[in-house]
C-alpha cells in the first residue's frame, strides 16, 4: 500500500477543494478582498441558529477572543477537562490565567460534572467544555454546576460542527463556543475558527477585538493553501515509499506548517495566534460547509460499520446516547494495548488515530509548563493509555473502513 489509510493528513480534502487552493494561489490579487469571510460568518451564523459569527484563524485564536472578551486575567481559574489538546489550556495561559484540570468520564471522553463541582473554587471564573471526538457533553449537569456557582460556560466546539444535544446545535448552550476548521477537522481550511455568542455583552466585545485584529502574512496564507495541494498531488500518493519523508522536509523549509507548533508544546505563543481569517481560507470554508451534510451521513455510516464489526471483540466501543447526535469526528475505541496496535498499525501504513496518548496531547508536551499535575485526573490518564481512534472522514472508503477492522480482527488472533 503506498497510498495511506490516513485519520489526518488533509482527510477532508476532494479534488474540488484541490482546485480551490490552487486557483486561489494563482488570484493573488483577490487575496484583499474581505466578502468570502463576511458569507462564510453570515451563512455559518444562520446555518446554525446563532444570531453573530466571527472568524479568526484557528481555534485557539477564537479561545483567546473569548477569554479577552470576558476579562480573563491574571489568577483566574478556569476548568477545563484533561484528555485534551494544549490547544484548549495555552490560550487561559497566555491570558496569565490558570487551567484547573477537571477528570472526564470513561463513558463519553467528556467531562465529568461530579470532579468539576469538586475542583471549583472562589478563583473560578468559567468552564470550557469540550465535546470530544464529537460526542456531546452530557451539557445540562455542566451547565447546573456553572449556574449554581456563577461561573460563564464557553463551549470547546472543535470536533462538533455539527452535533447535537437534545435537538439543539452544539455551541448554542454557553455563553460563548468556539469551533475549528483546521486540516483535521468537520470541515477544514487547513487551519481556521469561528466564534458564537449567547452572552450579548462577550458578544460585542468579540466584535470589537476582531476588528482590532491583524490578517496573517502573505506567506503563512500561502503555506495554507499549499497544504492540500502538496499533500494530495505530492506527499500521499508516494507515502509508502518515502512520501512521509517529502513531508517533513515541506516541514522543515516551512513550506508547509505544522498542526502545533513545537513553541505550543512548551507553553509558548506562535506569532500568528491571535490572527483573523483571511479571504483565501474563507472560501476553502465555505466550499467545505457546503458539503457539511453528505460528509455528516458518510462519517455515520462508516461509524456504524465499525460498531457492527467490532461487536464481541476486545475493543471497548463507544456508548450511543438517545439525546445526543455525534458529528462523528473520529471513531474511538479502547484497549489495554492501543499504544501497540497504533505503533504496528502505522508500520504497515495504516495510520489510525492516537488521540489522545496524554492527558494534555501531544505526548511531547511539557505537562508541568500546561501546570498539569500527574494523578490529578485518573481517568484522564488510563483513556491516554488505552484510547485509539478510526477514520471515519469523506475520503475513507468502506474498503478502507473494512481494512481496518480487518487489522483489528487480526490483531486480537
Amino acid at each position: 500500500m503506498i497510498r495511506p489509510i490516513s485519520i489526518s493528513l488533509s482527510p477532508n480534502t476532494e479534488a474540488d477543494d484541490v482546485r480551490l487552493a490552487f486557483g486561489q494561489i494563482i488570484s493573488f490579487w483577490k487575496w484583499r478582498d474581505r466578502s468570502p469571510v463576511l458569507k462564510l460568518e453570515k451563512e455559518f451564523a444562520e446555518r446554525f441558529g446563532f444570531s453573530r459569527a466571527w472568524s479568526f484563524n484557528s481555534g485557539r485564536s477564537c479561545l483567546i477572543s473569548i477569554l479577552e472578551a470576558a476579562g480573563i486575567g491574571e489568577g483566574d481559574e478556569i476548568l477545563v477537562q484533561a484528555f485534551t489538546c494544549n490547544a484548549v489550556p495555552n490560550p487561559i495561559l497566555w491570558q496569565g490565567a490558570v487551567p484547573i484540570y477537571v477528570d472526564c468520564l470513561e463513558e463519553d471522553f467528556n467531562m465529568d460534572a461530579f470532579d468539576l463541582e469538586r475542583k471549583v473554587t472562589p478563583k473560578s471564573r468559567a468552564v470550557i467544555v469540550q465535546h470530544t471526538f464529537g460526542e456531546p457533553a452530557d451539557i445540562d449537569r455542566i451547565r447546573g454546576v456553572c449556574e449554581r456557582h456563577n461561573l460563564l460556560l464557553i463551549e470547546d466546539a472543535a470536533h462538533a460542527l455539527g452535533a447535537e444535544y437534545k435537538g439543539r446545535p452544539v455551541g448554542s448552550f454557553g455563553d460563548a463556543a468556539f469551533f475549528s476548521f483546521s486540516r483535521d477537522k468537520v470541515i477544514s481550511s487547513v487551519y481556521g475558527g469561528m466564534v458564537t455568542a449567547a452572552n450579548p455583552e462577550i458578544g460585542e466585545r468579540i466584535a470589537g477585538i476582531q476588528k482590532r485584529t491583524k490578517f496573517p502574512s502573505l506567506f503563512w496564507t500561502v503555506q495554507q493553501l499549499f497544504h492540500p495541494l502538496l499533500l494530495n498531488l505530492m506527499v500521499l500518493p508516494v507515502y509508502g515509499i518515502g512520501g512521509k519523508y517529502l513531508l517533513v522536509l515541506f516541514q522543515v523549509f516551512h513550506v508547509l506548517s505544522k498542526a502545533v507548533h513545537r513553541k505550543e508544546k512548551q507553553g509558548g505563543r506562535p506569532s500568528y495566534f491571535p490572527m483573523r481569517l483571511p479571504g483565501p481560507l474563507a472560501r476553502l470554508a465555505l466550499l467545505q460547509l457546503s458539503k457539511l451534510e453528505r460528509m455528516r451521513v458518510h462519517r455515520e455510516q462508516i461509524a456504524e460499520l465499525y460498531l457492527r464489526e467490532l461487536k464481541n471483540t476486545s475493543f471497548v466501543l463507544p456508548r450511543s446516547f438517545p439525546e445526543r447526535r455525534s458529528s462523528r469526528l473520529r471513531f474511538p475505541v479502547r484497549n489495554k494495548k492501543a499504544h501497540e496496535i497504533i505503533e504496528r498499525a502505522w508500520g504497515k501504513n495504516m495510520l489510525i488515530g492516537d488521540w489522545y496518548t496524554s492527558p494534555v496531547a501531544p505526548a511531547d508536551t511539557n505537562l508541568a509548563k500546561m501546570r498539569y499535575e500527574p494523578g490529578s485526573c485518573p481517568v484522564a490518564e488510563a483513556l491516554s493509555r488505552e484510547t485509539l481512534n478510526l477514520p471515519t472522514h469523506i475520503r475513507c472508503s468502506v474498503l478502507n473502513a473494512e481494512a481496518v477492522v480487518s487489522f483489528l480482527k487480526n490483531y486480537e488472533d
